[in-house]
């Protein structure tokens, strides 16, 4: 669908019964972070100081069964649903990944991307670190692991790790009897804590803590490191404070779920927010506002609500079509779009349609919508992106590494209109990301509409 694609999500949970069964818990909430990642899916559990791991490529319901389940017994897991860029997509840098060495078996599950792992990866190879995969991941880990070799515990050799890691990362660590939480220092990837009775989760995501009943708590800060063990609970916060949080914009544009909160700030009101905001920086006279499934939805109705224009549903979306469903025609390819949204006829004919979608990245699915909803008889189509125009690449986590790939870095506002056969288009300007993070103590990560990177990038 030629969408932005967020790499990872993560899942963990420490029950202190250790009979209890967890990797039902993490399958479950593995399935409400699957619009994370979709490429490949694995758990880690902690049976008796022993880890077992099943991984594999798929959506989960195609890597895990009931027989498999119910082999990963154990009370301490965590769980990884991963989207990886072409070339990276392969078994080998499925997760978690697990090291065994002297100090013990850990386990670990990563969502971001390191600026340095190409030169963190030559230095371990000199000190004998052989690795598997291409994942940053398992630099990450290779890192940690050598430092643990020379300090007291895992949560040590982590903190004193961090500083040679340049980039976005949120971990979720599994060791032999430690459930393990870290959130990079300048915050780019989500991580929040929850409970279920004694049980202690961490998920990228709040709905997913939900989904198995458990309760939010709270977000884990940037550069917090937050230890469980048969203990209690300890919080490290060594590495808080050093620099300014950046937490990724496109969380709460288009990659979480809308039942989601971030940062304290619902993922649902402030995609309505951007809509109101929309609709004041680019009016249109039009007889119905309709929204592009699923994140430009919440927008759409913020839209309607600032304009006064009634909100429609205008287009449905097939949602049996999953990431392995298969187009062997060339003209089948050209139509994917109709296969996953379908317009509402009866509802758009005719009609002044404003049209609301959550970005532009390369055209060509807005293109095909707009076409779609003039093929059903809508009379005007005026596009509208609940985010400002993607000119810069992106580096700490998501498949937008080039410029290559923006429309909006070939062509002017004009050109792009009429690459999209729409009446008028318009942009969020960039101050309205701003004003949502008023009222908060979030401040965003916007070097993919700026240029301007919280961290230097070569």
């Amino acid at each position: 669908m030629a969408k932005i694609q967020e790499e990872c999500g993560l899942f963990g949970i420490f029950n202190p019964n250790k009979h209890e069964d967890t990797a039902h818990d993490v399958y479950t909430g593995l399935y409400a972070l699957q619009h994370r990642g979709q490429e490949s899916a694995g758990i880690t559990v902690n049976r008796g100081g022993a880890l077992y791991s099943h991984k594999d490529m798929g959506l989960a319901g195609e890597v895990f069964n009931e027989m498999i389940l119910n082999f990963l017994q154990g009370n301490i897991a965590i769980g990884h649903v991963m989207s990886a860029p072409a070339g990276f997509a392969n078994r080998d840098n499925a997760q978690p990944f697990v090291m065994k060495y002297t100090k013990g078996d850990i386990a670990y599950a990563h969502n971001g991307n390191l600026l340095n792992a190409d030169e963190l990866r030559e230095s371990l190879k000199r000190d004998g670190c052989v690795f598997q995969s291409t994942s940053a991941a398992e630099v990450i880990a290779a890192a940690i692991t050598r430092e643990r070799l020379g300090t007291d515990s895992t949560e040590r050799a982590i903190i004193n790790t961090m500083d040679s890691l340049k980039g976005a990362y949120s971990l979720i660590i599994l060791t032999v009897n430690k459930l393990i939480a870290v959130r990079g220092p300048n915050g780019f990837r989500p991580l929040c804590m929850g409970k279920r009775g004694d049980s202690t989760i961490f998920a990228s995501e709040s709905c997913a803590i939900e989904a198995v009943g458990g309760e939010f708590v709270r977000d884990v800060q940037p550069g917090e490191v937050i230890v469980v063990s048969q203990d209690g609970i300890e919080c490290h916060t060594d590495k808080c404070g050093r620099v300014g949080s950046s937490l990724c914009v496109f969380e709460h544009v288009y990659f979480a779920r809308p039942d989601s909160t971030i940062d304290g700030l619902s993922v649902h009101f402030a995609r309505q927010k951007l809509g109101e905001e929309l609709a004041k920086a680019h009016p249109v006279e039009a007889d119905l506002v309709c929204g592009v499934p699923d994140s430009g939805l919440d927008a759409a109705l913020g839209y309607a609500k600032e304009s006064g224009i009634p909100y429609a549903v205008g287009l449905m979306k097939n949602r049996y079509i999953g990431r392995t469903f298969i187009l062997p025609k060339q003209g089948m390819r050209e139509n994917a779009v109709r296969l996953k949204l379908n317009p509402l006829s009866a509802v758009v004919r005719g009609k002044r349609i404003v049209l609301v979608d959550d970005s532009i990245v390369r055209g060509t699915t807005s293109a095909k919508l707009v076409q779609l909803m003039r093929d059903a008889g809508a009379k005007e189509v005026h596009m509208r992106i609940s985010s400002p125009p993607f000119l810069f690449p992106c580096y700490f986590g998501t498949d937008i590494n080039s410029k290559d790939k923006l429309i909006a870095c070939k062509m002017s506002l004009e050109e792009i209109r009429k690459s999209l056969n729409a009446d008028s288009l318009g942009y969020l300007p960039l101050s309205s990301i701003k004003e949502l993070a008023k009222g908060s103590n979030l401040d965003f990560c916007d070097a993919c509409f700026t240029g301007n990177y919280p961290i230097e990038v070569e």
